[in-house]
Formats: structure tokens, sequence, C-alpha cells
């Protein structure tokens, strides 16, 4: 249970806060979010609290049915409550592009993006893309959805005079990648894939998009900041993947890790806290500024990794 001795550091919030209270008397009534992967764990949280919060909130979620039930759970909790729902295969460049342009299409205003969907330690699968499943999903998904919505936000942001936030769920595993941090060379090869650390090089592919995107936004004098940040270890369905792990996780697990409603604490607080005004290209923990590995901090291999996503996009 070391989540209950967590330090409250500069935000006043620590490990043990909960999306609740690290939002609490936040009016976001103004505001409109997409939230992928929307249907469970820390996704599912986020949306909920931020629709309390008074967020026009959209799930973007594979599962519509799933969608529909998470939608009625909010609205019998909270009957003000504005959410709906939009497939999105993050996996799919396809269904990607058919979610933007569909948003894109309702003219809804968009102030706030958290690119949360993931999987984890899947065994070795090329996506429809024929790109590595985890680097498909993880991050090349958000990476292309970010760049399509960017002007809708840019838009947003300059009518509303609203700032706008990029928020990119990431992972302490983003320090598992060695040797070089990204093996651009070797994304797609099964012969030396192994899937924990495919799934750290996709997290910190997470933190490098971020980085380099905010980078560009202050380039461009945009009002948009863009953030990454590690939820904490929590119990979810990610572990489905790994037999052994998810019988531990879900035993001892439930003793020593964070409850969903504190692993959407951090993401609320990134999205929604007006502490985080001033802040972009920065690296979350437990709702305080982070350090994340020397990798995620290298600029020359965001930019590579910017460079390289923008190839297979097109």
């Amino acid at each position: 249970m070391w989540w209950l001795f967590g330090r409250r550091n500069g935000s006043g919030f620590s490990s043990s806060s909960t999306a609740e209270e690290v939002t609490e008397g936040i009016d976001g009534t103004a505001l409109t979010a997409i939230v992928t992967g929307a249907t469970s764990g820390i996704g599912a949280e986020a949306t909920r609290v931020l629709a309390m919060r008074g967020v026009h909130v959209i799930m973007g979620v594979r599962n519509l049915v799933a969608a529909k039930d998470i939608k009625k759970e909010i609205l019998q909790k909270i009957p003000t409550a504005k959410v709906d729902y939009m497939e999105l295969d993050l996996s799919s460049m396809t269904s990607v592009r058919n979610f933007a342009s569909e948003f894109i299409s309702s003219a809804l205003p968009l102030n706030i993006l958290i690119n949360n969907a993931g999987i984890f330690a899947t065994p070795f699968t090329l996506s429809e893309d024929n790109i590595e499943l985890q680097f498909a999903t993880n991050h090349m998904g958000h990476f292309l959805l970010t760049n399509l919505l960017l002007d809708a936000m840019k838009k947003t942001t300059h009518e509303s005079k609203k700032q706008g936030r990029i928020v990119n769920i990431s992972s302490i595993l983003h320090q598992l990648p060695n040797r070089g941090g990204i093996r651009f060379d070797q994304i797609n090869d099964p012969s030396s894939y192994h899937k924990w650390l495919a799934y750290g090089q996709s997290k910190l592919a997470n933190i490098l998009h971020a980085n380099e995107l905010s980078r560009r936004l202050k380039e461009e004098g945009v009002d948009i900041t863009a953030n990454s940040l590690h939820p904490g270890a929590i119990v979810t369905n990610i572990f489905r993947h790994t037999n052994i792990l998810s019988g531990l996780i879900n035993t001892v697990g439930r003793l020593v890790f964070k409850n969903v409603q504190q692993g959407a604490a951090t993401t609320c607080y990134v999205a929604l806290h007006p502490q985080v005004r001033e802040i972009s290209g920065q690296y979350f923990e437990d709702c305080n500024v982070s350090t994340a590995n020397s990798h995620s901090r290298d600029i020359d291999l965001a930019k590579k990794l910017w460079d390289f996503s923008l190839n297979l996009i097109k």
C-alpha cells in the first residue's frame, strides 16, 4: 500500500489523491474533451469526473455497446452530464481518419484531447497498416489523431480564448527500451520482438510525441499545452495479455496498487487544473512534474520520431 504514504509535493496532491479531489471546485462547463479508450479503467473514470465538472466528453471507443453502458451509468448519477461516444480503433489509420472527419464535421469545439487508449504486452502482431500492434495503437494512432484534430483545437483556442490541452498517457515502463530508445529499423521485426520492451518503446514514444508537439506549439505561439504522464500502477484490464502477471496483479496487486479513482487523478489534473496552465512539454507523476528517463528528454530523438511517424501516416 505504498500509495498511502504518498507525499504531497508542489501541487498539493499525491499518489493517494483521487480524480474527484484534484478537480474539486473546477468549472469545466464551457469545455469539450475527447477521451480515447474511455470504456474501462482510467479512461472511464476520467470521462466520469470530467463530465461531473461540466465538460462535454466525447468517448473515442472500439466497443460502442460498452460506451453506451458507460454513458448510461454516468447519466444515472449525473443527469446533467454531457457525454457522447464515437467509434475509434487506434490501431487502424482508416478508423482514426474516419473518427477525426466525423468529429470535425460535427463542428464541435475541442479544448482537451486525452490520448489514453492503450494495449499492453501483446504477442507479436501487425496492424492492418502493417505496423507492430503496440506501436500502432499506443503511439501511431494517437499521433495521427492529434495531427488531424490540431487545427480544430487551434480554432477553438483562438475563438474561445480558452487554453487547449493535449494529454498523452505514458507509463513508467517508458524506461524499458535501451540502445537508442526507439528501434526505428526494427519496429516490425518479429525475430527481435519482446512484448514488454515493445510496450516500453511505445510509451517512450508517447512522451517524445508530447515533447516535440509542445516545442512546435510554443514556436507557433499557440495557447495549447502538450504534456505526458504516468498514471501509476493500477489494477485494470490492460494486463489481460499476461496471464501470470494478470493473476498476481488481481490478487496481491489490489493491496499495493492504486485504485482507478487514484489512477485517473493525474490525467484529470493535467487536463483541467489551473496549476498546469503555464506548463507544457513536461512529464507528470502523482499530479506533480516528474523526471522521465534521458531518452525521453532527447530533443533530436523526438524530432526523429516525429519525422518517422509522419512518414508512416502518409
